[in-house]
């Protein structure tokens, strides 16, 4: 356990910051997998600058490395074309 003020605070931030942090990478992961399983080219092609931007967001903010964050627009943008 902690045994200094300045330590205890650490947990505390680092507590909230993990929580902000898992909620908007799953988000972001909920989004790349609904732009995956659209059919529809129009919906996908409105759909993919939104999840692009929120996939740069994540990786302004080091949430996600900007090498996943590449290789995930890549592969979403071939998904896009292919349909």
């Amino acid at each position: 356990m902690a045994n200094h003020k300045s330590s205890k605070k650490r947990i505390r931030q680092t507590a909230t910051k993990r929580a902000h942090n898992r909620l908007y990478h799953k988000t972001a992961r909920n989004a790349v997998k609904a732009l995956r399983n659209t059919t529809e080219k129009s919906a996908a092609e409105a759909l993919l600058p939104k999840v692009t931007a929120m996939l740069d967001k994540l990786t302004k903010h080091n949430i996600i490395h900007k090498n996943k964050a590449g290789n995930l627009k890549g592969a979403l943008q071939l998904h896009v074309n292919a349909l």
